[in-house]
């Protein structure tokens, strides 16, 4: 009777004295066998290169991610063979584990925003921990983001806003994929311009890492699609004719300092100063001065 693994092979991080390691759990096979472990990471689409292989009774194989043969980026996969002892060429069919990207990845990996002004929360995390390669005990990767306009026909400022220009993963126990996470929020940026749909993108950088396995790494784009919104417009001018957001007109010919708009939601307002304009035959006031928060 061959032997056989029941479960499919999974690929974990972990930290082994210091430094990271990506680790192949398996099923034990019946009865007790020895395990074929070939590593290999994805060095093109649908192509795999080998970069560890070994034989062992544990069911278990680790490897480091050394920053050469693997580094961060990376998409591995670990294949397990089990045979008996004393007779390989009776193995079972292999089992392959999915593809575990090591890096940094964005959640979700893209966004659809529209100018409406809600926050939209993107988590940052790495699949790898986090290790404190410093005597200072400062265990984390600072990682700087930027925003960048996609648009090849006309490219200008980007149509997104972020909370905060940097985030820092600090080293935590790894659950699930997740070794280290912070998040950030997203906003489309009101424009006033009907300029239809625009791509974005945010990028992350790691900043001065002394840990090597992240000084040549750069995390994967996030692409950020923004869907343009009629902006609302209300009006004051001439004597003045005032027209509000709602397409309701009215007119104010008194002189002093007026409140125009005022939202309930946001610091935001607008004051306007009126003065007379009209002289002796009318009384008519322009406007001469505004004040925007």
């Amino acid at each position: 009777k061959t032997t056989s693994l029941a479960l499919q092979p999974v690929i974990t991080a972990e930290l082994v004295q210091g430094r990271v390691h990506l680790k192949c759990s398996y099923s034990p096979a019946e009865p007790p066998v020895q395990y074929s472990v070939l590593w290999s990471r994805l060095s093109s689409p649908g192509k795999r290169e080998q970069v560890h292989h070994e034989t062992t009774p544990q069911t278990f194989s680790h490897v480091e991610m050394d920053g050469a043969n693997l580094r961060l980026g990376d998409t591995v996969f670990c294949t397990v063979t089990a045979f008996r002892r004393g007779t390989p060429e009776q193995q079972s069919l292999p089992k392959d584990s999915k593809g575990f990207y090591a890096g940094i990845k964005f959640l979700p990996e893209s966004l659809e925003i529209a100018e409406d002004g809600k926050e939209h929360v993107l988590t940052v995390l790495s699949t790898v921990p986090i290790a404190c390669p410093g005597q200072d005990g400062s265990c984390k990767i600072t990682l700087h983001l930027s925003t960048e306009d996609l648009d090849s026909q006309a490219p200008g400022s980007p149509d997104i806003a972020l909370s905060a220009c940097q985030v820092d993963l600090l080293q935590e126990p790894c659950s699930g994929s997740s070794c280290a996470a912070a998040t950030v929020t997203v906003t489309a940026v009101t424009d006033f311009a009907q300029d239809g749909i625009r791509v974005s993108s945010i990028s992350a950088e790691p900043a001065a890492p002394r840990d090597v396995l992240w000084r040549a790494y750069t995390p994967r784009d996030v692409k950020v699609t923004v869907r343009d919104l009629p902006t609302g417009n209300c009006y004051s001018f001439t004597d003045p004719h005032i027209i509000t957001f709602d397409g309701w007109r009215y007119d104010n010919y008194k002189v002093g300092t007026f409140l125009l708009c005022r939202s309930e939601s946001r610091a935001f307002e607008v004051h306007v100063r009126q003065w007379d304009c009209g002289g002796h035959r009318s009384a008519t006031a322009c406007n001469c001065g505004v004040a925007a928060q």
